[in-house]
């Protein structure tokens, strides 16, 4: 499996902009002041399905062949890899299954169900999900979409970055958070050929460290749990393509606390009047716990989704109102 290079990325910006509208880059004054950097955040939360991943699906399901569309996709996923292949999949008329963890973030499931797709519940995770269809479903027939090891997933998602550079030439940082890594990936790759000298950090969280453990190691990496409230990060292992990826377009791994994502979450929401999940919240958090490292930047934070499950809500503002 070939990693994607930038020319491809280039070409998925022409499958993905006949579908998707290119998303804002904000610079929030109230959050510059606030982490003490020239702060801009990309909204893929303006995306149709809430998050980022939709520009992958836009990419893979687009350019599928006539026998795969006939055929249908699969994946697995907490929420936004399965809103994305589901609103492709409708898009260009393919059927489509999505496996979710039990106890799922509800929100996220109904959207996956109202694009049409399939839902299949099994597992107390993200990775028991994945070893359910891996091991069940797989069949040699319909295409399996896997949310990491995917080239043309990380091409389409790396066009967010081609929109980042489009209106800011030369930033000091990217800052994106890390699921099963496309996002970083697509993001670097980008970084690499349009201005090598800005650097791309990822961020996980503490609770579920396993792509960080991986990338530090130079070896995939496993725990025995994930146990955070941001489900998009909530993975105990990490895809063998974009942690070779990472190792050449990564120049840091930070992680943060579930209170960290949380704090920022809440300064997101006053500041902008966004709502953000918690993998979309983890790259300020990220800045917030890290500030002497990032004074004076030029840093774009990638606020990767908005799709909050409500009952967090809460407990962010019960946060936020201590501050």
């Amino acid at each position: 499996m070939q990693p994607p290079t930038f020319q491809d990325v280039q070409e998925a910006v022409t499958h993905v902009r006949q579908v998707l509208s290119p998303t804002p880059l904000y610079e929030w004054p109230g959050l510059s002041l606030l982490t003490g950097t020239k702060f801009y955040l990309k909204h893929e939360n303006y995306q149709p399905v809430g998050a980022f991943k939709v520009r992958g699906g836009i990419n893979l399901v687009g350019t599928l062949s006539e026998a795969e569309r006939q055929a249908g996709i699969m994946g697995c996923s907490t929420g936004n890899h399965g809103q994305s292949l589901a609103y492709a999949a409708r898009k260009f008329g393919v059927k489509c299954t999505i496996v979710v963890p039990k106890n799922n973030n509800p929100d996220k499931v109904r959207a996956i169900k109202l694009l049409g797709a399939e839902i299949i519940e099994q597992g107390e995770d993200f990775d028991e999900a994945k070893q359910y269809l891996e091991q069940v479903l797989v069949d040699g027939k319909r295409r399996y979409v896997h949310s990491g090891n995917e080239p043309k997933l990380i091409a389409g998602v790396g066009t967010q970055a081609i929109e980042i550079f489009e209106k800011l030439k030369t930033p000091d940082v990217i800052v994106v958070p890390v699921g099963m890594g496309s996002g970083v990936c697509g993001t670097g790759i980008v970084a690499r050929h349009l201005n090598p000298s800005t650097e791309i950090i990822g961020v996980g969280a503490e609770n579920a460290p396993a792509n960080q453990l991986s990338w530090k190691a130079g070896s995939m990496q496993t725990t025995e749990s994930a146990l955070t409230w941001a489900e998009g990060v909530a993975t105990r292992s990490s895809a063998e393509l974009t942690q070779e990826i990472m190792k050449s377009v990564v120049d840091d791994f930070l992680l943060v606390s579930e209170d960290e994502m949380r704090i920022a979450a809440y300064h997101i929401m006053k500041e902008t009047h966004n709502l953000v999940e918690g993998a979309g919240a983890a790259a300020l958090a990220a800045i917030l716990k890290n500030q002497d490292r990032f004074q004076g930047k030029t840093v774009v934070a990638v606020l990767s989704g908005g799709n909050l499950n409500l009952a967090e809500l809460p407990e962010i503002l019960r946060l936020g109102s201590q501050l």
